[in-house]
């Protein structure tokens, strides 16, 4: 059954599209009246139209005279050989590109059949509504690295391996940081995989142990929420093709020359504007400030472990 955020008749509609999908039902066998789903599954007649009428829209059951409602001939319906052919990682691989190419948002059970060429009941068959599809597409793409570790390397060696590890699958997919939130993470293996070398990793400098995972948790959330700045700059450029540069310019620029500005912004105005510090602006390189952010953070990591060491117990 699909997950239950989705309207009930949709969830009945893919219990019957499993039946069917599963031969449970062969072809021309009749489908349960609307009177017979309403009692099987405890919903009124309206709901039970419901869920045969999207049966009906995705061609998997026709009406013929005198037989009622039955379910469609094989060699009627292109969908079933794509069905058939269809598995859950191309169900993944499939919403993944979606994700790369056009945003989560864009990311929708009727979106991803189409791409599989079959209709979206189908996918119901591997997964239960869209909420565990992009858990589940998340931990495909976390499943992608190993995150390989030489358990004998030093602490930081280790840690940064990690964390340029993630950075360049957050790079790849910026979508992934909005399927884990901080504070209601989804139960993925393949990031619990990285969160916890990244816990052994840190294990060797004697932290108490919520701080010890609390560092865990600010190393994951540099990466990610860095990351997300990707995608909401190819939004903003899909939607004013106007780029991070150019707006930056059009809004600040213009201010760089004027007293108020200097009056007001003094440290500012040193680094910007005519003859300042960085008189031909300021490129933004995201890359380098995943370097520089994380480097410190190991850094702060490092001498707050050596300054509780002194402490002592």
């Amino acid at each position: 059954m699909a997950s239950s955020t989705e309207p009930t008749y949709v969830r009945i509609a893919a219990e019957l599209t499993r039946r069917i999908n599963d031969a449970e039902i062969a072809p021309g066998g009749k489908v349960p009246s609307t009177r017979q789903v309403a009692q099987e599954f405890g919903v009124a007649l309206a709901t039970a139209t419901k869920a045969l009428d999207v049966l009906r829209t995705e061609g998997l059951v026709i009406t013929r005279p005198r037989s009622g409602t039955v379910v469609a001939p094989r060699d009627d319906a292109s969908r079933t050989s794509g069905a058939r052919a269809l598995t859950r990682h191309r169900v993944l691989a499939e919403a993944v590109a979606i994700a790369d190419t056009e945003g989560l948002e864009a990311v929708s059970m009727r979106a991803v059949a189409g791409r599989c060429g079959v209709a979206p009941m189908s996918l119901y068959r591997f997964v239960e509504g869209k909420d565990e599809l992009v858990a589940a597409m998340a931990d495909a793409v976390y499943a992608a690295s190993p995150f390989t570790l030489d358990p004998e390397a030093p602490w930081r060696e280790r840690a940064e391996s990690l964390g340029r590890e993630l950075w360049r699958l957050h790079r790849d997919h910026p979508w992934l940081g909005r399927t884990q939130p901080l504070t209601r993470p989804m139960m993925l293996p393949n990031l619990l995989r990285f969160g916890d070398r990244l816990l052994g990793a840190l294990e060797g400098l004697g932290l108490p142990p919520k701080t010890q995972f609390d560092m865990h948790v600010l190393l994951y959330n540099h990466v990610a929420a860095l990351a997300a700045n990707i995608e909401r700059e190819d939004e903003a450029l899909s939607l004013t093709g106007v780029s991070a540069e150019e707006w930056t310019d059009r809004q600040y620029v213009p201010h760089f020359g004027n007293d108020s500005f200097r009056t007001t912004f003094p440290h500012m105005a040193r680094l910007f504007g005519p003859g300042a510090l960085l008189a031909d602006g300021y490129d933004m390189d995201i890359d380098e400030l995943f370097e520089l952010g994380y480097g410190l953070l190991l850094d702060g990591i490092e001498a707050y472990a050596q300054r509780q060491a002194r402490m002592g117990p």
